[in-house]
């Protein structure tokens, strides 16, 4: 049997006409978009002044939107083989030689789509376009001639040279006049895209050169668009934040009340020393990992950051138009990106919450900021930032390695922009908040009490009216400290956790050494005396004696493990005074000086401390104290001291911010104080100068 073998050919792909309306329908979001995508091939295009002209755009038939530019221009060779080309690599390889044009700019774009989202605006567009010493190229195309005609190859687009008619002398540029329009323009989509255009190039570091200029024949659809050098003004916080490598090497955070604020004062913090970026491991609870953006090519990050309060007791305040303040936050709010000083889309748009602000504001609303908080932007060089792709929707970066390392990095900063907010948003709420720290009740009843006494005639009535009032004093009493009581439960309930979890945490490492069975019997022994000891917050145990020796001993065997798994040294400045003791409840010490180690090991190793030290001293430097002091060898605290001590306040990621809260709240109990004193106040050895420095101070027996 003979086998016969069909002929082999070869085949080309043919594209039908319609997948050009196709790739600007599809890949090209609104209409906003669209118009930014050409604005942005005039900056490509070395242009100065861009005016985007829009008129009887409320009926489609009649209305044009008109894009003209003062840059290089296009002769017939460039349109003929990069324009009418659909996915040309022209500016992709003008970037990857890192040829820069006159003005110093690369280009934005490197797609070779782009242009076709004119498309989404109009169905017809006319091009004039004129290079230096050339002359004007004019072309038309219709868009319906794709709809109508079944392949690519059977459009055809007239194109023709002339001499200079629009772009006289020595002038060069390009005109874009779309007509035909695919929609009714509104009052709010005007607005929308004036807001948009007004967002391409950064507010906070405008791009030289470079103007974008918006015009409509009717005005009074502008009218009222409120500013933002006018907005910011009523900015609270402020934050300045440069990226580099795998560190934040400048973190300047601003709080700038308004004058009406004359009970607060302006603060700044601002750590010489460069901050380590640090991220959740996936899938791990409570773990963390070093961010990378070393490893790839993105260079330097900048970040800068506006955010305002909308609390209304504040903005009675100050704010005159807060329907008018609120609503620009609502439609311009967020953190953009900018590359080369022009805008990513569609970072910090109102539907994209890309750094989780939002879902952050939803389950932390007293101490996150959301979106509509803050106006922001992240800029990146577009020549060393190449790792990040953007998509071809124009819908932000390919999310590969190199931008989730990218985005990690800026949620760790604005992070720690929030726990510096925390702190005076704190202050705001205790001066100005409209319920008072007072007891207006307490006050109220006692100005009653006076009234009654002063004008109440009748001996008989006016005895029985001040039983009432202190009767309701009583039950007013009563009720304020059941309620305090179960606050405070619920506080030590947390506390107890985060105590227990720590010696849990503990019992695991023990059971990696030898002696296990020793080592953990001890554990769940100490345990035991936790909970012994929380329970005397409510039993009211009576204190006892004790060896703050022993107590520091018996601290140190509590974090044994951790001493050696992290390899900190500790430097005995105790013993020396074995036989001091104090009045107090043993094991609430040894969790407050374990809590102040756990605290320490996690800060010497965050900033990568070579040789680790924590120096444990009894000290009688403080007047009329006797003190134990824990000192490290670490860079010293990040947050003010007074604050701190407050619950909920960290600069730990994933911190619950109880540890030095209950130091305090146990010292106090013991008649104490939580100090934190100055290295010069106390006789430590000189490793210890730039560390934290904490005090245990109780009241010296005379």
């Amino acid at each position: 049997m003979i086998r016969r073998l069909s002929m082999r050919k070869q085949i080309p792909f043919k594209p039908k006409a319609r997948l050009l309306l196709q790739l600007g329908d599809q890949l090209i979001k609104n209409e906003n978009v669209a118009l930014l995508e050409l604005v942005k091939n005039s900056y490509d295009a070395d242009s100065k002044l861009v005016k985007v002209s829009m008129s009887r755009v409320t009926d489609p038939k009649i209305g044009e939107i008109v894009i003209l530019d003062d840059g290089n221009g296009m002769d017939i060779n460039i349109i003929e083989n990069v324009w009418m080309e659909p996915g040309s690599n022209f500016k992709e390889d003008i970037f990857k030689s890192k040829k820069r044009s006159k003005l110093n700019r690369l280009p934005i774009g490197e797609k070779g789509i782009g242009r076709f989202g004119v498309h989404k605006l109009g169905n017809r567009i006319e091009l004039i376009s004129r290079m230096e010493n050339q002359k004007e190229v004019v072309f038309n195309i219709n868009w319906n001639d794709f709809s109508t005609t079944e392949y690519l190859d059977d459009v055809k687009i007239s194109i023709f040279e002339r001499d200079p008619e629009l772009f006289i002398g020595e002038k060069t540029g390009t005109r874009i006049v779309i007509s035909d329009l695919k929609n009714t323009w509104t009052r709010g989509a005007i607005r929308s895209v004036y807001r948009a255009i007004n967002s391409l190039c950064s507010p906070f570091n405008s791009i030289d050169k470079f103007e974008v200029e918006f015009n409509i024949d009717q005005p009074k659809w502008l009218e009222n668009l409120t500013d933002f050098h006018n907005i910011k003004q009523f900015a609270l916080y402020e934050a300045d934040i440069t990226i580099e490598g795998d560190y934040i090497t400048k973190f300047l955070y601003k709080f700038k009340p308004w004058s009406v604020f004359s009970k607060l004062s302006s603060r700044e913090h601002n750590p010489t020393e460069p901050i380590r970026i640090i991220t959740k491991k996936e899938k791990k609870k409570n773990e963390f990992r070093d961010v990378m953006l070393s490893k790839y090519n993105i260079g330097t990050v900048k970040i800068k950051l506006y955010i305002f309060d909308r609390d209304s007791s504040t903005l009675k305040l100050a704010i005159h138009d807060k329907t008018g303040y609120k609503e620009y936050l609502d439609q311009n709010g967020g953190i953009r990106v900018y590359r080369d000083k022009m805008r990513v889309y569609d970072y910090g748009e109102e539907e994209n919450d890309w750094l989780r602000l939002d879902y952050g504001r939803f389950n932390s609303p007293g101490t996150k900021i959301s979106n509509n908080l803050v106006i922001g932007a992240v800029d990146i060089d577009r020549e060393q930032s190449f790792d990040l792709i953007e998509k071809t929707n124009r819908e932000g970066f390919i999310e590969n390695e190199a931008y989730q390392e990218f985005k990690a990095a800026i949620e760790f900063a604005v992070e720690k922009v929030e726990q510096q907010r925390r702190i005076d948003k704190e202050k705001i709420r205790t001066y100005y908040s409209p319920t008072s720290k007072s007891e207006p009740v307490i006050a109220n009843l006692n100005l009653l009490q006076n009234s009654i006494n002063q004008n109440v005639k009748d001996t008989k009535l006016k005895q029985e009216l001040v039983n009432h009032v202190k009767r309701i004093e009583d039950d007013y009493k009563h009720i304020t400290d059941v309620y305090i009581k179960s606050a405070g439960a619920g506080l030590s309930l947390s506390i107890a956790i985060h105590e227990m979890q720590k010696i849990i945490q503990e019992l695991v490492k023990a059971t990696d050494f030898e002696k296990t069975s020793i080592r953990i019997s001890d554990l769940v022994t100490r345990l035991s005396q936790l909970v012994e000891g929380y329970s005397t917050l409510f039993k009211g145990k009576d204190k006892k004696k004790q060896s703050l020796a022993k107590i520091i001993d018996a601290a140190l065997f509590n974090v044994e493990y951790r001493l050696k798994v992290h390899n900190v040294n500790i430097v005995n400045s105790y013993t020396k005074y074995s036989d001091v003791q104090v009045n107090c409840t043993k094991n609430l010490l040894i969790s407050t000086i374990v809590n102040i180690i756990d605290n320490s090991i996690w800060w010497l190793d965050y900033n990568h401390i070579e040789s680790k030290e924590i120096c444990i001293a009894i000290s009688f430097d403080i007047p009329d104290r006797i003190t134990i002091l824990i000192a490290d060898n670490g860079l010293g605290f990040s947050l003010p001291t007074e604050d701190i001590v407050k619950p909920f306040i960290t600069d730990r990621p994933e911190g619950m911010g109880l540890g030095l809260y209950l130091a305090n709240e146990i010292l106090r109990g013991h008649e104490g104080n939580l100090i934190f004193p100055e290295y010069d106040d106390v006789e430590l050895p000189e490793t210890f100068k730039n560390g934290a420095i904490i005090g245990l101070a109780f009241k010296e027996e005379k």
